[in-house]
C-alpha cells in the first residue's frame, strides 16, 4: 500500500479519520458489482459512440460530442428502462428543439421570448409518460438557443442525430453485454424477511417465559424495521420484473416471477399481523396505561404457539417439504389448543386479556401460510 492509500492514523483529528471511513464506505458501495458492471457498460457504450460519431452524416459530424452523452443518457440498470428511458430523451429533445424554432420564428431572441420559451418548455415537462424526457425539454431549447447561434437548422440536425447514435449505442450494449436479472436479490431479500419474521416472533416467544420486564427488549423496537423491511423487499421484486424485461438471458436463466409475487403480497400480510402482535405484547408489558393483560396461566402455552408458528415461517428456507407439513401441522395444534384453553378456562383479572388479540393474529399468519402453499 503506497503512502496516499494509507488510511489516517489514531494521531490524526478525530474529522480526518470520520471522514477517511466515510469515503472508504463510500468507496465500496460504488464498487459492488451491479454498479461496477453498469460502469464498464456505459463506457464501453460512450467509447463506441464516440468512435462512431465523425462517420454520421451531414452537420451531425461536427458535434461529436453529443453521441457519447446519448450512450450515457440511454444507459439504465436493465434493459427495458434502458429503452424506454432512451426514447423518452429523444422525445424530450425533438420538442425542446421544436420550441426553439418557434423562439426563432418570432425574431431575434429577446429576454421576454427566452422566458416565454423556457416556461412553455417547463410547461410540457409536465407531459404523462415522457418521463426522463421531461428534463430535456428546456434543456434542449436553451442549447439550440445558445449554441446553434445564427445556424438553428444545423446545430439542431447535428444535435439530434449524434444523441440518437449514442442512444442507439448504449441501448445496444445493454442488450448484447451481460443485461442483468436481478433474480438473486429477490429470493434472498424474501427469505431474509420470512427469516426477520421469524426471529421476531421467536424473540417475544422467549420474552413471554421471562421475568417482566424481560430483560431482552430489542425486539420491541423492531416493527418499523420490519416494514421498512418488506418495503425494500417489493422493490427488490418489482426491479427483478423489470430486469427480465426485453432481457435476452431470462430464456437461459427462467424464473416465475409471479410466485415471487405472491410470496412478497403473503409476507406483506404476515408482517402487518407480526407488527401488531410486537405493539400489543409491548404495550402488556412496558406501558402504564395499557388496558389489557396477559394472564399467567397463558404465557406458557402462547409461547409455545409463538414458537411454532416461527417455526413455520423458518421451515421454507431451512427444512423439507416434508418437515415444512410437520411443522405447520404442529403450530396449528398449538393454535387451536391454546383457544381452546381460552373457551374452557375463566381467569379472573382486573384487565382484558390480550391473549385473544394475539390468538387471532396467530391464526391470520397460519392462514396466509396455508393459503400460499395451496
Amino acid at each position: 500500500m503506497t503512502t496516499t492509500e494509507q488510511a489516517p492514523e489514531a494521531g490524526h483529528p478525530p474529522l480526518l479519520r470520520r471522514l477517511w471511513r466515510v469515503l472508504s464506505g463510500s468507496v465500496a458501495s460504488a464498487l459492488l458489482w451491479p454498479r461496477l458492471q453498469l460502469a464498464m457498460k456505459a463506457a464501453l457504450a460512450a467509447g463506441i459512440a464516440f468512435f462512431i460519431a465523425p462517420f454520421m452524416p451531414g452537420s451531425a459530424a461536427d458535434y461529436p460530442y453529443y453521441a457519447p452523452l446519448g450512450a450515457l443518457v440511454a444507459m439504465y440498470e436493465n434493459v427495458s428502462g434502458s429503452m424506454r428511458q432512451g426514447v423518452q430523451t429523444l422525445v424530450g429533445l425533438a420538442i425542446g428543439i421544436g420550441l426553439a424554432f418557434m423562439l426563432f420564428s418570432l425574431g431575434e431572441p429577446t429576454p421576454v421570448t427566452v422566458a416565454i420559451v423556457m416556461g412553455l418548455g417547463v410547461i410540457l415537462a409536465g407531459l404523462p409518460r415522457i418521463g426522463s424526457g421531461s428534463d430535456w425539454i428546456p434543456t434542449a431549447a436553451l442549447l439550440v438557443l445558445l449554441v446553434g447561434g445564427h445556424d438553428p437548422d444545423r446545430f439542431s440536425f447535428g444535435y439530434l442525430v449524434q444523441m440518437g447514435a449514442g442512444v442507439t449505442v448504449g441501448i445496444v450494449v445493454n442488450l448484447l453485454v451481460f443485461p442483468p436479472l436481478h433474480f438473486k436479490a429477490a429470493a434472498l431479500s424474501i427469505a431474509e424477511l420470512r427469516l426477520a419474521l421469524s426471529r421476531q416472533l421467536a424473540d417475544m416467544a422467549t420474552a413471554l417465559k421471562e421475568n417482566w420486564p424481560p430483560e431482552h427488549e430489542d425486539w420491541s423496537r423492531r416493527a418499523d424495521s420490519l416494514a421498512a423491511s418488506a418495503r425494500s423487499v417489493r422493490l427488490a421484486v418489482e426491479k427483478a420484473d423489470a430486469s427480465r424485461r426485453a432481457n435476452p438471458r431470462r430464456r437461459l436463466h427462467p424464473r416465475d416471477i409471479d410466485v415471487d409475487y405472491r410470496n412478497l403480497r403473503d409476507l406483506e400480510q404476515v408482517t402487518f399481523h407480526v407488527q401488531d402482535v410486537t405493539q400489543v405484547l409491548s404495550d402488556v408489558i412496558w406501558a402504564e396505561d395499557t388496558p389489557f393483560v396477559v394472564p399467567d396461566e397463558f404465557t406458557a402455552p402462547l409461547s409455545a404457539a409463538m414458537s411454532a408458528v416461527s417455526d413455520v415461517l423458518r421451515s421454507p428456507e431451512e427444512e423439507s417439504p416434508e418437515r415444512q407439513t410437520e411443522l405447520a401441522g404442529t403450530a396449528e395444534a398449538a393454535v387451536q389448543e391454546l383457544s381452546r384453553r381460552m373457551g374452557a378456562e375463566t381467569v379472573a383479572t382486573e384487565k382484558p386479556s390480550a391473549v385473544e388479540s394475539i390468538l387471532l393474529s396467530l391464526h391470520r399468519m397460519l392462514r396466509v401460510i396455508r393459503t400460499s402453499d395451496a
